[in-house]
């Protein structure tokens, strides 16, 4: 265990070594009760506004005012095609080729979107894997895709839970399961980070298994998009979906993104919903009356997008593509590597993320032995912002674009106060 003296010398070093740095002005702050910007360690929940964020969203109400409807077509950044400015930037974002991505509704929406097409059951074949700790709305929307189909959830959803007195599930145990579960599974769908534990799962590992078996695969990336480096392209899901609004900073209930495996492209065969968005560019204003679906992730779109909304995830991901998820990574990796000893092995806390950096993203989740609500109400009072769920946990995610190593030590200083009852 570190102390928070020596996490406070520390740090003084890595903040005056950190290269990333600067871009913590990039960002607005809320003010603490003292007037100064919090230290902000929710960006698992919500991320922080760009700065440039209003200028990307006031472009657009200048088109409006000043185009109508013409804005579609007109001006630097038309309408019609303006989904677009995000997609190179979004596929290298989790590894993707271009058409392999698109920004479009909300998780969930997605969600039930790719499972039409990709949660095919049968009589023998009809079970969907996920962890038992999945967020709860991943959890609605797989027992009604399971009711819509005519079976019980009871029989067909496969919750995974850690073995009795450990809080993460193993990566074995999850690999066993698929060979388990074999023929009977239709769909393993995994959520990579775990919202509450942290726990981070592998993408590749878990692919090959639930093909090896004869399942689909898909990836819920809601707490992965913008925290870890992900090649999606290569390691082969068939799917996978993700909101905006956490690590992506794109702003409260921002759009969601759509990964669809190029393989997938014509997607000959794969029953879908339809949308006149995703019917063919070319043909699209013929109004015709049949569907011709784009080839690739953007052929399951359905309507067209909320620009305002998209303008403000442009400013964010202009960021992203500007450094790079690698370098973000490696300076997320020195954050918790600086917390986790800071405060696994404190007395009153229990960490349950992993303490392998390979199994863990930005996040650490605490147990806190003694009035966990009380400690995030403490928090907010010395100014640093963190978030409470039910029962015992405290989530702490050092985001590497605007987390200084300073915060960090802050953090640990006001948990050790409260833990000692001073």
């Amino acid at each position: 265990m570190l102390s928070v003296e020596e996490g406070r010398a520390l740090a003084e070093d890595l903040d005056a070594r950190d290269a990333l740095g600067p871009l913590r002005d990039s960002f607005l702050f809320p003010r603490g009760p003292d007037g100064a910007p919090v230290v902000y360690l929710t960006g698992n929940s919500l991320g922080l506004q760009p700065r440039t964020a209003r200028e990307r969203v006031e472009e657009v109400l200048e088109e409006w005012a000043g185009r109508g409807v013409e804005g579609h077509v007109e001006g630097d950044s038309p309408w019609l095609p303006y989904h677009r400015f995000l997609t190179a930037p979004t596929a290298r974002l989790v590894g993707a080729q271009p058409d392999e991505v698109v920004v479009m509704n909300t998780l969930t929406v997605n969600l039930h979107l790719l499972m039409v097409s990709f949660y095919r059951p049968t009589a023998g074949r009809h079970r969907i894997l996920y962890e038992g700790s999945a967020f709860p709305s991943d959890r609605f929307a797989f027992a009604s895709q399971v009711r819509f189909h005519g079976f019980d959830p009871a029989e067909s959803l496969v919750p995974l839970s850690p073995r009795p007195g450990e809080d993460l599930l193993r990566p074995e145990d999850l690999l066993d399961a698929i060979a388990r579960e074999g023929e009977r599974l239709a769909l393993v769908l995994i959520g990579d980070v775990n919202y509450l534990t942290g726990q981070a799962f592998d993408v590749a590992a878990i692919t090959r298994a639930g093909h090896a078996v004869g399942a689909t695969v898909g990836f819920d990336l809601a707490h992965g998009a913008g925290n870890l480096v992900f090649q999606l392209h290569d390691d082969g899901p068939d799917f996978a979906v993700w909101c905006s609004y956490k690590y992506l900073n794109g702003g409260p209930g921002a759009l969601g993104g759509a990964f669809v495996h190029a393989r997938h492209r014509e997607a000959r065969g794969l029953p879908r919903f339809e949308g006149w968005w995703g019917h063919d560019e070319a043909s699209r204003f013929e109004m015709g009356p049949r569907f011709q679906g784009m080839a690739g992730a953007e052929g399951w779109q359905l309507s067209n997008p909320p620009i305002l909304s998209m303008a403000a995830l442009r400013a964010s991901m202009e960021l992203f593509d500007a450094v790079g998820m690698t370098a973000l990574r490696r300076k997320s990796e020195r954050l918790t590597g600086l917390m986790d000893p800071l405060v696994r092995g404190m007395p009153g806390v229990a960490v349950i993320t992993p303490a392998d950096p390979a199994q863990r993203g930005a996040q650490l989740s605490l147990r806190i032995h003694r009035d966990p609500p009380g400690l995030v109400q403490r928090l907010a009072a010395a100014g640093v912002v963190c978030d409470f769920r039910a029962p015992d946990i405290v989530r702490a995610a050092p985001a590497p674009f605007y987390t200084r190593f300073g915060d960090v030590v802050r953090f640990a200083e006001v948990l050790r106060s409260h833990v000692q009852g001073r």
